[in-house]
């Protein structure tokens, strides 16, 4: 596994995305940076971490799916695989946030963003990036996020970490294509707020109350209404309110 470490860049993402583009990259290739000036999130949302306390991460996979329509299931490995390597530091009550934000208790503490390109062959290539707050512990203007160091009350080494989750990657990878109903049986388990009655607010700014039930094979959220019918919902679709 090539490690590439960086002091400042503006995204992990788009650096290991262009080393991609430009040469042929070991597979579990990692790229860290101390400072990102223009992290990622969900759907555009810039992610913000202080200098040199924070694991921010990017990393190339290949061979991982056949099918593009399998996209989602890699979704599920990573996340367990971040949820798996984050228990042996002993991190309490974890959850995923559908689809991929990391929750201890009811604080997001690491999202994911997964990055895919289909090649001519038909292969998927895919840049996982990922941020965790580990030993930042200043949360100002920030109600619903943490870190580790904060719930912990502890500080954590970064790079133990970042090789329990390559592990972790790399074993629920190999599971994916053997057994992926235990993986989704385990992300499905582990819905943040499932089965409980929750508010929620629709893409016209609607709020409506629901129940998660599950994720469909695409990715979906599948919610229980009070007319008992389960609709599915796009991440684009659906804000969940707590």
């Amino acid at each position: 596994m090539k490690v590439i470490k960086l002091d400042a860049i503006d995204s992990t993402n788009e650096f290991l995305k262009g080393l991609s583009n430009g040469q042929l990259l070991e597979n579990f290739t990692v790229v860290t940076a101390e400072n990102q000036t223009k992290g990622k999130g969900q759907m555009g949302s810039v992610w913000d971490s202080e200098v040199g306390k924070n694991l921010t991460m990017s990393v190339f996979i290949k061979d991982s799916l056949s099918d593009v329509n399998q996209i989602f299931k890699l979704n599920v490995g990573v996340v367990l695989a971040v949820v798996q390597a984050l228990e042996t530091f002993n991190i309490p009550n974890l959850m995923v946030k559908w689809p991929n934000d990391i929750m201890s208790y009811n604080f997001k503490i690491g999202g994911i963003l997964i990055e895919n390109s289909i090649k001519s062959d038909g292969t998927v290539h895919s840049i996982v990036g990922l941020g965790i707050n580990v030993n930042q512990v200043n949360f100002e203007n920030l109600p619903k996020a943490s870190s580790l160091a904060v719930i912990c009350d502890r500080q954590f080494d970064k790079e133990k970490i970042l090789f329990e989750i390559i592990g972790k990657m790399k074993q629920n990878i190999a599971i994916m294509n053997e057994d992926p109903v235990s993986l989704w049986l385990e992300y499905t388990d582990r819905l943040f707020k499932k089965g409980i009655p929750m508010p929620f607010k629709d893409s016209s700014n609607q709020n409506f109350m629901g129940i998660i039930q599950g994720v469909s094979s695409y990715g979906k959220l599948q919610i229980l209404l009070e007319d008992d019918s389960i609709p599915e919902f796009n991440i684009k679709e659906i804000q969940m309110l707590y």
